[in-house]
């Protein structure tokens, strides 16, 4: 065998399972995080909190009688409340909960009140909720807004350059259409012809002058979605499309067009990659292949769009210039943004049922973990946002009323408020095993997905 020749792969292994680990490191530490924090302010006490699972590694005891640790195995944590069986809190510890005193008893998650203990349950997905909204409003505050009238804030590396336009140029019209606004700026790249080059309205320096600049909309890929055609085939963000089976292409709807008339079929493309200082000097021209792949869209206004794409997204060929994000302004985007994940997610899963869009849309841990591979190699920016979008899906899949996940115990819960008294204990056994089923059933689904879908 030759173990040389696996060492590259062997590398990418170790890279996809790291960025995995990691991610969901973050996202189940701060889930049981949340258990933990509203389970002590509702009076429940916990006894242990691990970074991980297995053998003990390093802890310490705080001064509220809670054991932190870090564990051998890195996949996640658990929080364990006093009088638990196990870190489940599915069940009690009947040895212990006999010796404790009422006082004591209260400070369990089987004898502290019903509100105190669907309190804690339900912290878990809400602090999944609580993370993403914080880091999608951090990206936000981080990278400004752009300014209210198109103005060049950084220019991108294009092989033939951007042509008399600089930083800073406030671009007044193109081609004759105004761009007052980016709404405006938007609409101009379906109405200018696809020249190479075209002539620009800017003002500058409080005079306005015509200049030329590059296409609005170059076949220049801005991203790169994770598991994509477009990620498979190596290609990168700065990657310019100069041409798609012997065609030459200008703008990015030229590239779409192509991808189009193949209907599916291999594409053979000529791609211009920037230097290491994102400019000609170092280019280089690669020949790709790749093959796009259906895909379902998740569309703002609700349902799902199906589309051969390659998994790769344009803009203009400058970043706009911005104004610092408001503190308001920062969280309504944010707000906004995991509710449309949430509802995505929701929406996806009814079309699965439904056979509306593919179930290869549900994914297991194995494409999770490339998804994450990928977003990690594209910047850390976007294994930022990764995370945060998984946090979301995380928090909302608790939520479902699957005995074993926390919306099943909020069901028991509710039952148990509404009725004066638990389900009884062979029925929660009863349901809890066909929970584990179902969740286990649907990990090995995702699995199937990974191994078999293309």
């Amino acid at each position: 065998m030759d173990f040389i020749g696996l060492l590259p792969d062997f590398g990418n292994l170790l890279y996809t399972v790291a960025a995995f680990v990691l991610a969901l490191a973050v996202i189940v530490t701060v889930h049981e995080f949340g258990h933990y924090f509203i389970g002590r302010i509702s009076g429940i006490r916990a006894e242990v909190f691990s970074f991980g699972f297995g053998p003990r590694l390093a802890w310490f005891e705080d001064r509220h009688g809670t054991r932190w640790q870090i564990s051998a195995i890195p996949l996640g944590g658990y929080v364990k409340f006093l009088g638990d069986a196990n870190a489940a809190s599915a069940s009690a510890d009947a040895k212990v909960m006999a010796h404790l005193t009422a006082d004591e008893r209260r400070m369990t998650m089987h004898g502290a009140p019903v509100w105190a203990r669907a309190a804690t349950v339900a912290a878990g997905p809400v602090f999944n909720f609580i993370l993403s909204i914080a880091i999608f409003a951090g990206m936000f505050l981080w990278t400004g807004t752009p300014t209210d009238q198109p103005t060049v804030g950084t220019l991108a590396a294009l092989p033939a350059g951007s042509g008399e336009i600089k930083p800073g140029d406030r671009i007044v019209a193109i081609a004759g259409f105004e761009t007052p606004d980016y709404t405006a700026l938007a609409a101009v790249v379906d109405q200018v012809p696809g020249a190479a080059q075209l002539d620009y309205l800017v003002e500058r320096g409080g005079a306005q002058m015509l200049i030329s600049g590059p296409a609005l909309f170059p076949a220049r890929l801005a991203g790169i979605g994770a598991g994509s055609a477009a990620a498979d085939a190596g290609l990168q963000p700065g990657d310019v499309v100069l041409r798609a089976d012997g065609t030459d292409l200008v703008r990015f709807g030229d590239l779409q067009q192509a991808v189009t008339q193949a209907d599916g079929a291999e594409i053979a493309l000529s791609v211009w990659r920037p230097g290491p200082q994102a400019g000609a000097q170092g280019a280089e021209t690669l020949a790709v292949t790749l093959t796009p792949r259906r895909t379902d869209l998740p569309l703002r206004e609700g349902g799902f769009e199906s589309r051969l794409l390659i998994g790769a997204s344009g803009d203009f060929f400058f970043t706009p210039a911005t104004r610092p994000t408001g503190m308001f302004e920062a969280a309504q985007g944010a707000v906004s943004e995991t509710w449309f994940i949430a509802k995505s997610s929701l929406s996806g899963m009814w079309h699965m049922v439904t056979g509306a869009i593919s179930s290869c849309n549900l994914r297991g841990p194995i494409g999770i973990a490339e998804v994450s591979a990928q977003a990690a190699a594209t910047s850390a920016q976007s294994f930022i946002w990764f995370i945060a979008v998984l946090s979301t899906a995380v928090g909302l899949l608790n939520l479902f009323p699957i005995p074993v996940l926390d919306g099943g115990h909020l069901v028991f819960h509710a039952w148990e408020a509404a009725t004066g008294k638990p389900p009884a204990q062979r029925v929660l056994n009863v349901l809890i095993t066909l929970g584990l089923v179902l969740v286990l059933s649907l990990m090995v689904f995702g699995l199937s997905n990974d191994i078999f879908c293309p």
